[in-house]
């Protein structure tokens, strides 16, 4: 009996590993990576960077399976705007609750659920972004070369501002604005670069 009973328990954990696979973790190069964002208005643009915290990828063999990535809503930076104080008083502004209040929520988060191969090198993504704590979905394409060690990922994303109670000069909330309205929908446009680190991970396969 006890035979039969040792012989079940590896059968079952044969299984479980079964349902499994090795899978490589691929670390953020952050010094390589940028993310670059830019929101419209009636009268123009500003746009900027933010800096990427921490990031990786599990990737089994050539393919993507997520991924986590945090930028640092504390290091925005505005591009377009030359003079000193403009632009500090921009960039305020968007640290400021009107916007991304990264007093309370100095971290935005994006997590990879998916991605499927398109065509050549394009990838369709999809995953959930966090920003103010407001986690909704979001689909994006990027192009998608590994090449051994390493990993890179170029793509763009939209995403609608008032999903995460940013509503400051919206059209949708605020009628008559005239020249001072802002768009709701802002871009982010990401070069990521990332490097297989060390050993492996496993994938637990759904």
């Amino acid at each position: 009996m006890k035979t039969i009973g040792k012989l079940t328990g590896m059968i079952a954990l044969v299984a479980v590993f079964a349902m499994q696979v090795l899978a490589t973790d691929y670390k953020l190069d952050k010094s390589n990576s940028t993310v670059k964002w830019s929101g419209k208005k009636v009268t123009g643009e500003h746009y900027g960077t933010i800096d990427l915290k921490s990031g990786n990828m599990e990737v089994d063999g050539n393919k993507i399976k997520s991924g986590t990535f945090e930028m640092d809503m504390t290091a925005i930076v505005n591009e377009d705007l030359s003079n000193e104080s403009m632009n500090k008083k921009l960039v305020g502004h968007l640290k400021s609750d009107d916007f991304f209040s990264v007093d309370k929520h100095p971290v935005s988060t994006l997590v990879i659920k998916e991605v499927k191969h398109k065509s050549g090198t394009t990838h369709s993504f999809a995953g959930s972004l966090i920003i103010k704590g407001i986690n909704n979905p979001v689909n994006f394409d990027a192009e998608v070369v590994i090449d051994g060690d390493n990993l890179r990922a170029k793509g763009k994303m939209d995403v609608d501002r008032t999903l995460y109670d940013i509503k400051f000069r919206s059209g949708k909330f605020f009628s008559d604005l005239g020249d001072n309205l802002i768009y709701d929908t802002f871009t982010l446009d990401f070069d990521v670069v990332a490097t297989e680190s060390e050993g492996t991970a496993l994938l637990e396969m759904k």
